[in-house]
């Protein structure tokens, strides 16, 4: 909202600095203090308030060392994050992005069906919270209203290269621009083609998975597209809320994600830098650098009080929503193919729940005797009954994070 007050200052009087806020560099350092001081300041009051109304987490005795200690331990501290993300957002994005508005709806969306979640397990003392498929049924609803919005907003468009004969059979008009001394004609477009690592041009167009259909194929390609933008979403806020096990770990993890999420926002939306990296050119998904800045705001100020030992957890409220944000933000920005490898740790401790599971109840049917390939799972729970310290697992999971980071940048000039 302060966005639209100086727009129309900037637009009626001559104060100075007034331009700054048409920057998206610094309304997203903005975005970034605010959502600290929400998360830090204010995060003790809320702390404060979780203990006064005993919303305590209820910890099951594992056998793992000083995973007593936690009982009680105020849980459903994700309202601190999701305040964290949503008042900047308020008050710096330009609201008329649909993109922004989209990335809103994820975040209030995946936050009631982890508070719900929360609010069975913390008031009713049930443990098993929301029944599995309801929460399923969150994130589908989720992927469905991302994934046709998507496709069919008329402001959600990629610019794409086309030969000056106008070959195109889209009908958006061309423009004539220059790169150096060489000339080439622009359009942008509706499609389905997203980001690819290693791959010729970095693109993947998802209709081309009916290309065996024959003629006339592209237009049952919003099925196609739905269909990934639903388990990127199942499986992304899936993964976050397993690797939300042990203090800090899905905090920090989350805060690298979205440190990169937010400078592939930047470049996806910025004509020069995408023209550079030979990245599809997404008009006004810039804007999403803002929202990334406040996300990585609330999970560094969350961290304030959620690293070891923990004085809140943020419980499904906190931990869904973040899932659910990384995984809309990745779509909007066609990156959502290098979540793989972006996600890596996510992605390793969902599957080694997968392994576990699967491996004990194959060895069961056929030996009697169920066994396991993890000492426990998720995968830092196995740490853990090895004899490490939360604190050093932790560390360790970020670093490897910080190297898949990087790894994601660099495949943006590999091909």
């Amino acid at each position: 909202m302060l966005y639209y007050l100086f727009e129309y200052l900037n637009a009626h009087y001559e104060f100075p600095g007034l331009r700054l806020f048409q920057y998206i560099t610094f309304r997203t350092s903005l975005a970034i203090i605010i959502s600290l001081i929400i998360t830090t300041v204010y995060g003790r009051r809320i702390i404060n308030y979780l203990h006064k109304m005993q919303v305590g987490e209820t910890v099951r005795n594992l056998g793992l060392e000083g995973q007593m200690q936690k009982q009680g331990t105020p849980t459903m501290g994700g309202i601190m994050i999701l305040l964290g993300i949503l008042v900047p957002t308020l008050l710096l994005a330009n609201l008329t992005n649909v993109y922004v508005l989209l990335m809103i709806v994820t975040t209030i969306w995946m936050g009631a069906v982890g508070f719900v979640d929360d609010y069975i397990k913390v008031f009713k003392k049930n443990k098993e919270g929301l029944a599995g498929k309801f929460k399923i049924v969150g994130q589908v609803g989720l992927a469905l209203i991302i994934g046709w919005t998507m496709y069919f907003n008329p402001n959600i468009v990629v610019r794409q290269t086309v030969d000056e004969a106008g070959t195109s059979k889209n009908t958006a008009p061309m423009v004539l621009r220059q790169k150096g001394e060489k000339y080439y004609y622009t359009q942008d477009v509706k499609t389905t083609i997203t980001n690819i690592p290693f791959y010729k041009n970095n693109e993947f167009d998802y209709a081309k998975v009916l290309k065996f259909l024959g003629p006339g194929y592209e237009k049952y390609a919003v099925f196609v597209f739905i269909l990934f933008v639903v388990v990127i979403i199942t499986a992304v806020s899936n993964g976050a809320n397993i690797t939300d096990g042990i203090d800090g770990l899905a905090t920090g993890t989350s805060a690298i994600i979205g440190i990169t999420l937010g400078l592939l926002a930047y470049v996806s939306g910025n004509t020069v830098i995408a023209d550079y990296l030979n990245i599809l050119y997404i008009p006004n998904s810039g804007e999403l650098m803002i929202f990334a800045g406040a996300f990585v705001g609330a999970c560094v100020g969350f961290l304030w009080y959620n690293s070891y030992p923990a004085q809140v957890f943020m419980g499904d409220t906190g931990s869904l929503a973040i899932g659910g944000i990384i995984a809309a933000l990745a779509i909007m920005i066609r990156k959502e193919l290098l979540i793989p490898i972006l996600c890596g740790v996510f992605l390793i401790e969902i599957l080694s729940v997968m392994i576990q599971v699967s491996y004990f109840k194959y060895t069961k049917k056929r030996f009697g005797e169920g066994r396991r390939v993890f000492l426990m799972s998720p995968l830092h729970h196995h740490y853990q009954k090895k004899g490490y310290h939360e604190a050093k697992i932790v560390t360790r999971f970020w670093i490897i994070s910080i190297l898949l980071a990087i790894i994601t940048i660099v495949t943006l000039k590999l091909r």
